[in-house]
């Protein structure tokens, strides 16, 4: 047998005009020998596969044999070891298999034909099927007697097929299993199956296991399968690729594009490693297969066995399996509209155009505009439009407002009090409400004590909403509760990733799958509380408890029955610890500390320092509330932080109800304590059907997101403590906060409420909100030795109520004007005398 360095010069390369770089040739000398003591380690199946892939030459040149004749070239001689070898070698085929029959059993359930006794219809056609291996598999998966009349194993390789022959006959699906030896570009269903009475014969679905990069001539054969396809048919791919990020960045029709971009040492040398075999990684193959069919999901990953080999995972559909009418009403579903069916949705974007503009006032959501687009220069509409829920809405995941994150969220779980919100609030199922996502637990908390119409869940941050929308697909799966316990009670899941191929997948958008595919080692090793930009402040916190020795002390101070009980443990032994001067000096005064693990922007620590520093600092209410003294050492960052916890610890019982504080000291919830969500009886209640059907997810900022809803159609905005974030300025009629709530006001129904948190005790932007229509009560605060809520980290909570609706004219200053008129509505007018007049129902 040859040395491997003679493989090395051999390599085909009698067969290739190609000069190579000493780079490639290097790094293939490398990944030869690799392979080569791969292959004496394992055994003979890999000497026989590592001499047809390396050592033995092509039958037939390139320029004179067909196809069929270079793939038997290439497998004759291994088909027998093909399956004992390409199990390493091939990897995702086993993930699309369960990602795609995932999509076809919840298609099956929405045509309420999940019933096991059901008649069998479907068609299932494996291009390059080879050997038959994914039948075999997804007969695991699925049970293919029971959704499966007709599978056709479709490949150009005899030999392949002659293996597949055999498995069919030993598995007793030779019945159902039709193997087909030709060019899948002549390749008819009309030929093989006889059309159903009253309807015309198509393919449920089709898979292409590593065959598309073998195939020279692609583009006629992903036409032949757009032919092949029923309009309620799924296609899945899984194959090797490489591109560069320049190349789709800008695209508005893919999906998951996190981990698309392969850089180029990995392109230039991938690409030619796998030509040696005619296996062709340009990107044109994907590309055009995007083009050909909608995006249902598509999943970036890395062979880290082998080197990092770059291959993708994707699901498609019929480019028109939303209609014109289905868009239009998801676009009113997320903007608050009244559903308008355009008269010719396929007309030329111009007219569209026009049509657009004679309906000034018509709100169009980001989504929808980018459809508009595609659909003009035949491309498929986004991602998101074909996912099967409408709750995950359109954003360009490039975009740096939201790539600023690092693709991470800040917090596992959400630090606001919903006890308070409800009690405040009193959310009911008349009410509009647009609310921060955060980590989710409080979206889920207003579905299920007030059941809202509509919530909006806002956040520019993706993964923030990656998390919401885990949840939200957890429940609508029908999970059993003691996954959901595992997954957000435990925070560990050890069999995620499979809940997340068969089960999940199906409820989430194209991005949130990647993300945690890519982050499924969260649920699997570190827990999901100890994930985010959050974990920093948690993680010193214990490595300080067991730096002076009483981590077991925090176990005690969690399983306290009395207040009591409780205190003692806190002042006697943690206390000393986590409120020291050095830590203070070190810690809490650190103000990059402050903000990459507690999220504490400069502003807000601004105003914690105006309120400490009152005596002498600037009135945080006047009308230039800026630069108050610097907190020298963090000393009222400590002193806050004193009257944050200690009231806590005095008044609220850690282990049964105070889940804010325990998740962070014990890195899990505990049956005892833990959100309302987590409860069995809400578990029924969120399990139910249309549960969410309220919910539309927006990766914006709120006031994008302000500007697409309709006006005077929210009732209730939930903004957290966003509102301390702005820089303060009451003299700009430009400044961020001032166009912020203007925003508000404009898209509040009369006596719609804004509730926010703050960090100060009386906000400098509550003077805005007073001169921008809103009546402001302060409606909590939080004074010394007593809590505001169980969290206390706020000093007060307000609630502004929108009295006056604000009517701006060019650049002149905002007027308030009311007027009610005999029709029932209220009219606004511009002190300018103009006649211009805004209708709002109330």
């Amino acid at each position: 047998m040859l040395s491997l360095l003679d493989a090395l010069g051999l390599l085909h390369l009698s067969q290739q005009s190609t000069t190579f770089s000493p780079i490639v040739i290097s790094a293939t000398a490398f990944l030869l020998i690799i392979f080569g003591l791969l292959a004496v380690t394992i055994g003979k199946p890999y000497l026989l596969f590592f001499y047809s892939c390396f050592l033995k030459p092509h039958a037939k040149s390139a320029a004179t044999g067909t196809q069929q004749d270079a793939l038997e070239s290439f497998y004759e001689g291994q088909a027998a070891v093909y399956d004992a070898t390409r199990g390493i070698l091939l990897p995702g085929r086993i993930e699309m298999l369960k990602l795609a029959s995932a999509q076809l059993k919840f298609k099956a359930e929405q045509e309420e034909r999940a019933d096991t006794k059901r008649e069998p219809t479907w068609i299932w056609v494996d291009i390059g099927g080879g050997t038959g291996y994914n039948v075999e598999k997804l007969n695991e998966i699925l049970p293919i007697e029971e959704y499966f009349s007709s599978i056709y194993v479709v490949d150009l390789s005899p030999s392949l097929l002659a293996i597949a022959r055999k498995r069919f006959e030993a598995l007793g699906l030779d019945h159902i299993v039709k193997v087909v030896c030709m060019d899948v570009r002549k390749f008819r269903i009309e030929d093989f199956e006889v059309p159903k009475a009253g309807a015309g014969t198509g393919v449920n679905w089709i898979t292409m296991s590593y065959s598309l990069s073998m195939i020279p001539d692609f583009y006629p054969v992903i036409d032949s399968l757009t032919e092949l396809l029923t309009p309620t048919g799924i296609i899945s791919v899984a194959d090797f690729y490489v591109q560069s990020k320049t190349n789709f960045a800008s695209r508005t029709y893919t999906g998951g594009l996190q981990n698309r971009h392969v850089n180029w040492f990995s392109r230039l040398f991938w690409r030619t490693w796998f030509e040696f075999d005619r296996v062709n990684l340009d990107e044109g193959r994907r590309d055009y297969l995007e083009y050909r069919f909608g995006t249902v999901l598509s999943i970036d990953e890395r062979h880290r066995i082998l080197g990092g080999i770059p291959y993708y995972i994707w699901v498609g559909c019929t480019k028109t399996s939303t209609t014109a009418s289905h868009l239009e009403q998801l676009d009113a579903s997320f903007t608050n509209s009244p559903y308008l069916s355009p008269a010719d949705f396929q007309k030329p974007f111009s007219s569209l155009t026009s049509a657009a503009n004679l309906q000034e006032q018509q709100l169009r959501s980001k989504g929808f505009e980018a459809a508009i687009l595609n659909l003009s220069t035949n491309l498929p509409l986004p991602a998101s439009f074909y996912q099967n829920h409408p709750w995950r809405i359109y954003y360009n995941e490039f975009h740096p407002q939201h790539t600023q994150f690092n693709n991470d969220y800040i917090y596992a779980f959400t630090w606001e009090d919903p006890q308070v919100d409800h009690r405040l609030l009193k959310i009911s199922a008349d009410d509009t409400v647009l609310a921060i996502t955060s980590a989710g637990d409080n979206i889920l908390s207003y579905i299920l004590d007030g059941s809202p119409r509509r919530i909006h869940a806002v956040d520019m941050n993706p993964a923030q909403n990656h998390l919401l929308e885990l949840k939200v697909a957890a429940f609508s799966a029908n999970l059993s509760y003691e996954d959901i316990w595992s997954l957000f009670g435990d925070g560990i899941h050890m069999n995620f990733r499979e809940l997340l191929l068969t089960k999940l997948s199906p409820h989430l958008s194209s991005g949130a799958i990647q993300f945690w595919l890519d982050n499924s080692s969260r649920f699997t090793r570190s827990g999901l509380y100890e994930t985010g930009g959050s974990r920093i402040a948690i993680k010193v916190t214990r490595w300080l408890f067991r730096l002076f020795g009483v981590s077991r002390y925090v176990t005690l101070l969690c399983n306290a029955k009395t207040l009591n009980e409780q205190r003692e443990i806190w002042k006697a032994k943690l206390r000393p610890v986590i409120l020291s001067w050095w830590v203070s000096w070190a810690i809490i005064g650190n103000e990059r500390f402050l903000w990459r693990a507690l999220g504490v922007p400069g502003n807000q620590r601004h105003m914690i320092y105006a309120d400490y520093y009152c005596d002498g600092a600037e009135d945080p209410t006047s009308s230039n509330p800026t630069k108050p003294k610097h907190d020298s050492g963090g000393k009222a960052i400590w002193e806050y932080v004193v009257n944050t916890l200690d009231p806590v610890v005095e008044t609220t019982l850690i282990g049964s109800d105070n889940y804010f504080y325990g998740v962070c000291l014990q890195g899990k919830y505990s049956k005892r304590c833990h959100p309302t969500y987590l409860d069995q009886a809400s578990y029924k209640k969120l399990t139910r059907p249309g549960a969410f059907s309220g919910v539309r997810i927006h990766t914006d900022g709120i006031m994008d997101v302000l500007d697409r809803i309709k006006p005077g159609t929210l009732t209730l905005a939930v903004v957290m403590d966003s509102m301390d974030w702005f820089t303060p300025d009451l003299t700009s009629q430009a400044s961020e906060a001032r166009t912020q709530i203007r925003h508000l006001n404009r898209a509040l129904a009369l006596n719609g409420r804004v509730f926010f948190r703050s960090a100060g005790l009386k906000p400098w932007y509550t003077r805005v909100f007073e001169e921008t229509g809103f009546e402001c009560r302060r409606v909590g605060t939080r004074l010394p030795g007593a809590c505001i809520d169980r969290v206390n980290m706020y000093a007060s909570t307000w609630i502004c109520t929108k009295v006056q609706n604000l009517r701006e004219k060019g650049n002149e200053s905002p007027v308030l004007e009311l007027a009610k008129s005999p029709g029932g509505t209220l009219r606004t007018r511009s002190s300018s005398g103009g006649s211009r007049m805004e209708e709002l129902e109330i």
